[in-house]
């Protein structure tokens, strides 16, 4: 026996010792290869096909799946091409429409820009010029950010178009990079209308939006255009990383002019890295120390600490106010000023509640949803499961809502009988949006619904032809998910010159939205431009939700100034659903 556990001895220590030679060998071997692989030259991008004489290099907008035969993937233009000297009848549907991403890469990649067709001419408004004056005066002073955070409907493509040839003419510009919001089916075709209309400047311009930002991340531009520049609040996404790249957020020398435009900066200093190299300009600072732009707000006196969920903002009101106008100092005090804000001339939007009474059946079903909620919420944050506390609050919120899509039906009707035209925001497509619509178009009213990315999935078509049915009075609803860059408003010229319906609109948010932010941009969907638009919120009384509601009125949280917004709305909202211990993102992100 004390042999045999001798040999067992033996035989487990060769086999360890074995082994540990083994996983050391291994090691040896991943390391060599990895220093193989170091050495070897980068794989060289493909070539662009080149073209004969009389020919020309097509880049296609060619759908997903769609068949385009003759075409061939560019794995480096991330596009279909065709060579040849006009394009076959079976491709022209997918010549893509001037100052469009593949227009642009395509012009790039011939010895001449195919020519831009005449458009029907827009005449700027004085406000526009002049808000187009100060953004050029920024940039010839030396200025690397401008915020132009303008009221929804004021006017901010016009003002950014003419700003952008305004810098144009006193330093070198030739590319002009536009990131929009979506839907692209609507915000794109918008935005290059504007600048045919306006005047291209001569410039090249290439529009896209911040769902295909990776797509030109690789692509130096001499100035950019960040519409709704709130999209890049948060520096964790990959979105950021792209826009980083892109706007030259942390390159010290030969970055692009950058004008960010946006109604809605952002809830807090905290969420505004987009502006952090101005903020280094205005310090006479390296940029890259502001790569962190919280650590440097904390360095530069502000009240803001690092939390559970990390940096966060003072719960102080006065130390809040402080901050606020030390940083809106930096960028109005400044000569020339780096920000312009511009109320709208025909004031404020006007928000005000609308109860639901509920039946003693929904008032059952309400009461057991709210309970289990809560029930729910209790056991999450007693684990700390953060993930199965947002998916308790996105649940309830889904079928508080489903409660109420009949009376949401009821007022809308009342409204189109009234002869008015409904705009409807929705957070849900199954439990709202779907309901609500098949709902109306039961009762023999023509319905338009914006979707954004899940039309297909639910029977609709192109944004831009469901809108211009709303527009035209064709449908006397739109039902939306979206939050921004469409317009819905009465009057509005479209694209083939003839105004909208001049039917008055109405707009109902089926709930309270929690973002300050995506409140204030719903709002000026249909109140803009000239035109006035009341919004109700629609919630069910004597419920969690009418308190949710009553703080959305009192307090819509985000203010048009370059600080942000009040949050302590958010933070009452969060304590009245017991979801104070979550970060804010399971409030205010989609």
């Amino acid at each position: 026996m004390p042999g045999r556990r001798r040999r067992s001895t033996r035989s487990a220590g060769t086999t360890s010792r074995s082994t540990t030679a083994n996983k050391t060998t291994r090691a040896t071997t991943r390391r060599r290869s990895t220093a193989a692989a170091s050495k070897r030259p980068a794989k060289a991008a493909p070539e662009v096909p080149t073209a004969g004489p009389g020919e020309r290099v097509w880049v296609l907008a060619v759908p997903f799946r769609a068949p385009a035969p003759g075409a061939v993937w560019h794995a480096g233009l991330q596009a279909h091409v065709w060579v040849g000297p006009e394009l076959p009848p079976e491709l022209a549907p997918y010549d893509p429409p001037p100052y469009t991403l593949e227009r642009f890469l395509e012009d790039e990649v011939n010895e001449k820009p195919r020519p831009v067709p005449l458009a029907r001419p827009l005449t700027p408004r004085d406000q526009q010029c002049d808000g187009a004056d100060v953004i050029a005066a920024h940039a010839a002073a030396g200025g690397r950010v401008f915020l132009l955070g303008d009221d929804p409907g004021v006017g901010k493509t016009g003002t950014a178009i003419l700003a952008v040839k305004a810098v144009a003419e006193q330093r070198h510009v030739r590319t002009v990079l536009v990131v929009a919001d979506r839907p692209a089916a609507i915000t794109i075709p918008h935005w290059t209308r504007s600048i045919a209309g306006f005047g291209d400047g001569g410039l090249r311009w290439c529009v896209t939006t911040w769902d295909r930002l990776g797509k030109v991340a690789k692509l130096r531009f001499d100035v950019v255009v960040a519409d709704e520049a709130h999209m890049v609040r948060h520096t964790t996404t990959q979105r950021w990383k792209h826009w980083k790249a892109v706007s030259g957020a942390g390159r010290g020398k030969d970055a692009p002019f950058v004008l960010a435009a946006t109604a809605t900066p952002a809830h807090t200093p905290l969420e505004l890295p987009y502006l952090a190299p101005e903020f280094a300009v205005r310090h006479g600072e390296p940029v890259r120390e502001w790569a962190d732009l919280p650590k440097q707000l904390a360095a530069h006196g502000f009240h803001v600490e690092r939390g559970r969920y990390g940096w966060q903002w003072t719960d102080d009101p006065d130390q809040r106010r402080a901050d606020l106008t030390r940083l809106q100092s930096w960028l109005t005090a400044a000569d020339p000023p780096g920000t312009l804000h511009r109320g709208a001339p025909w004031g404020p939007v006007s928000v005000s509640g609308t109860p639901v009474a509920l039946t003693p059946a929904e008032r059952a079903a309400y009461d057991s949803e709210w309970s289990e909620f809560r029930a729910e919420m209790r056991l999450a944050r007693t684990a700390r499961q953060g993930a199965r506390g947002r998916a308790a609050l996105l649940r309830f919120r889904q079928k508080a809502g489903l409660i109420r899509v009949q009376a949401t039906v009821d007022w809308v009707k009342a409204q189109v009988e009234a002869e008015r035209q409904v705009a409807v925001s929705v957070e849900f497509v199954e439990t709202a949006a779907d309901p609500i619509r098949e709902a109306l178009l039961d009762a023999g009213i023509p319905v338009a619904g914006i979707y954004g990315r899940d039309r297909f999935d639910h029977g609709l078509g192109d944004p831009e032809r469901e809108r211009l049915r709303f527009q035209r009075g064709e449908a006397r609803v739109c039902v939306f998910t979206v939050t921004a860059s469409i317009s819905l408003h009465a009057g509005e010229l479209l694209p083939d010159g003839r105004p909208a319906s001049e039917t008055p609109r109405v707009g109902l948010f089926h709930q309270p939205r929690f973002s300050g932010i995506q409140a204030r941009q719903v709002t000026g969907r249909t109140h803009r431009d000239g035109r006035t638009s009341p919004w109700r919120i629609a919630f069910a009384e004597d419920t969690v939700e009418e308190q949710v509601a009553r703080v959305m009125v009192e307090r819509l949280a985000v203010s048009g100034s370059a600080a942000g917004a009040d949050t302590s709305s958010l933070r009452e909202i969060a304590e009245l659903l017991d979801a104070d211990w979550l970060p804010a993102a399971a409030l205010t992100d989609d």
